[in-house]
């Protein structure tokens, strides 16, 4: 009698989203540090080697829950120093729900896990090639990088506001152009100290 050996097709693309959700989720809850890799494998239903192939280890995973793959040139949008009021303020006034909500979730994961030496270094890495480095370069002239750091620490108050304090009175549907307004002018103000 012949045995037939079935051989599973893997899913490669499946098993590194999966990997990918129960990570997101484990550092949702917990801090870089709290979070083992053995309890990613185990919420994505996978072995704990395959994190390791597919992200090269906690560090690779980390990030790739952290990097933003569906906006990555966000901040290279706006074409010139004076463009960028308008850009900001539309981002922060015109966030739709779910933008924001996955904003939320990454915010607070970044700050659970900002104490740690490690993800705070890849935290910093990103944020310095993803937002302050083309806010910086877009700015340029002296004092730039402190510019651009005046304007992601108003964008990051805006994002503490809505996402961890649950106020969100900044775009009613009366107000959108008047919000937009004030928005655009603290951010040009920024620009101008």
């Amino acid at each position: 009698m012949k045995r037939e050996i079935i051989i599973k097709r893997r899913d490669a693309v499946a098993t590194r989203a999966a990997i990918l959700a129960a990570a997101h989720q484990r550092f949702l809850r917990e801090s870089y540090d709290g979070v083992g890799l053995r309890d990613i494998a185990g919420d994505a239903g996978v072995d704990v080697a395959l994190i390791s192939r597919y992200f090269g280890g906690k560090e690779g995973l980390f990030r790739a829950v952290v990097q933003h793959d569906d906006k990555p040139d966000m901040f290279r949008e706006p074409k010139s120093v004076e463009e960028l009021p308008g850009f900001l303020a539309k981002l922060v006034v015109e966030d739709a729900d779910e933008n924001l909500q996955q904003r939320m979730e990454m915010f607070i994961i970044m700050l659970r896990s900002a104490s740690s030496p490690k993800a705070g270094e890849i935290i910093r890495e990103l944020a310095h090639h993803d937002v302050l480095g083309p806010l910086t370069e877009l700015i340029g002239g002296e004092h730039g990088e402190l510019r651009a750091t005046m304007l992601l620490a108003i964008l990051m108050g805006v994002g503490v506001v809505r996402t961890i304090m649950m106020v969100d009175g900044f775009a009613d549907d009366d107000d959108i152009a008047e919000c937009t307004e004030r928005f655009r002018c603290l951010f040009a103000a920024a620009l101008t100290c």
